[in-house]
């Protein structure tokens, strides 16, 4: 069990969750729900089908509800408030932090996003609007503004003292920030220092200034990096003054990370991360609709270039049965470009600086792939029409469209993001596009020059 991977855990956890919804056992499906945490909870109702996502709602524990609501996506969220009282609501996002709280407030019905903000003291309320005025994918809308803040003249006994007043610390705690008499950040104390240092030292004479705080405005994608980059476990965000803001810990850097990948997987498929899989039938297939239809668009255009080649496939059989490998082919090494080149866009390893580079480079992967494979085919071919010309119709082609796929690959995300449109989005399809008719006019019009005139 210990070996078992989270994808099998997680199956296991829905058989049996579905198991003891079908046989009407609640008590089997409370005890289930207690060995889980909220995240894996969230998981389950994600997983779920409407009935049973709320018939498990009903019997989670309360005081993970809130949690629960902030580990969903927005659809689901959305369909388990509707099934929920406003006082439940309240009672459910109580005891959130402040960065989790923003993250859903705006979720809520209005009657509970005002008792909810009556139940936090003047400072909070400060904070919790401090943070909502920052952009969700932003530092700012990431970050926790309950921070522990300390000054630089002060003993490690007197910081522990204070600690222990405050009794109750951060789930993720491995830093004291350090700051002075105007809130500016200076530095950072490390728990491990806090601790095993002699008690009488000045937290100045301990003071770590490595660690390089994150301006709020800075895109949560870069943050995800300056963790990745530095290995860290949290880190302070501060303004354009250099105030110390908030902090924010790897679990909400984690959250990014998987949001990230999450939202690069679907949107290549034209699809939202905060789609609920069980969504009604039509609600679900109106938002694919768009999608498709450009999809249409861009086939249609491929058929018309086909079309105008209609003599030679009504002369030339073969070229109807091979002209397909062309077009996949091109496809084939079009997508592997552009996959690596949106990955490393998305993590900042492609810029204006080695595009050119880049695009050299993949030309001549294009250009000797296409030569291998070109011979491969053509060999193909010729033995299976006995057919010399035809052939070499089938190399020269192949070897436009692997080079043209390539190319493409390589371009079309970079004229997409230079015109504000995200290449994982719409990259796939001007791809397609590209790759289809470049196959097309390639061989079958090579076809019908070569063996058309012969």
């Amino acid at each position: 069990m210990a070996d078992q991977t989270q994808e099998e855990k997680a199956a296991r956890h829905l058989d049996n969750l579905s198991d003891a919804l079908d046989s009407g056992t609640e008590h089997r499906v409370r005890s289930l729900l207690k060995n889980l945490s909220a995240s894996e909870i969230g998981d389950l109702l994600e997983s779920l089908p409407i009935a049973k996502r709320l018939a498990v709602w009903e019997l989670t524990d309360p005081e993970l509800d809130g949690d629960v609501l902030v580990e969903v996506n927005d659809e689901v969220r959305a369909s388990l408030i509707r099934d929920t009282s406003p006082e439940d609501l309240v009672a459910a996002v109580d005891d959130l932090d402040l960065d989790d709280l923003a993250d859903i407030l705006d979720d809520l019905p209005d009657a509970v996003i005002s008792e909810v903000l009556r139940s936090l003291d003047r400072q909070d309320r400060e904070r919790l609007v401090h943070v909502l005025s920052y952009p969700e994918d932003s530092a700012g809308g990431l970050m926790d503004p309950d921070v522990l803040a300390i000054r630089p003249d002060v003993t490690l006994d007197v910081v522990l003292r204070y600690l222990r007043l405050r009794a109750e610390l951060p789930e993720v705690f491995d830093l004291l920030f350090i700051v002075d008499r105007e809130g500016r950040y200076l530095g950072s104390l490390k728990l491990s220092d806090l601790l095993t240092r002699d008690p009488g030292s000045r937290v100045a004479d301990l003071m770590d200034t490595s660690i390089e705080p994150i301006p709020v405005d800075m895109h949560d994608s870069q943050v995800a990096m300056e963790f990745e980059h530095h290995d860290l476990v949290s880190a302070p965000v501060i303004d354009a003054n250099n105030v110390l803001l908030g902090r924010i810990t790897i679990d909400d850097v984690v959250d990014v990370i998987r949001e990230d990948a999450e939202h690069s997987l679907l949107t290549m498929a034209g699809l939202d991360e905060e789609e609920d899989m069980f969504a009604p039938i039509v609600q679900s297939a109106r938002r694919r609709w768009v999608w498709l239809g450009v999809n249409l668009i861009t086939a249609l255009l491929a058929a018309v270039v086909l079309y105008a080649f209609e003599p030679t496939l009504d002369q030339i059989v073969a070229t109807a049965v091979l002209f397909p490998i062309v077009m996949s082919m091109g496809g084939i090494a079009g997508t592997q470009t552009l996959t690596l080149m949106v990955r490393g866009m998305a993590t900042g390893q492609v810029s204006a600086r080695n595009t050119p580079a880049l695009l050299r480079k993949e030309l001549a992967v294009g250009l000797l792939n296409g030569v291998v494979f070109s011979v491969v085919v053509a060999a193909i071919a010729m033995l299976w029409y006995g057919d010399i010309p035809l052939g070499l119709v089938m190399a020269a082609a192949i070897l436009l469209n692997l080079v043209a796929g390539a190319l493409a690959g390589a371009l079309v995300p970079v004229m997409l993001k230079r015109l504000s449109i995200d290449p994982a989005l719409a990259g796939g399809v001007v791809l397609t596009t590209v790759t289809d008719v470049i196959g097309i006019v390639a061989f079958i019009g090579l076809a019908t020059f070569v063996l058309l005139g012969r």
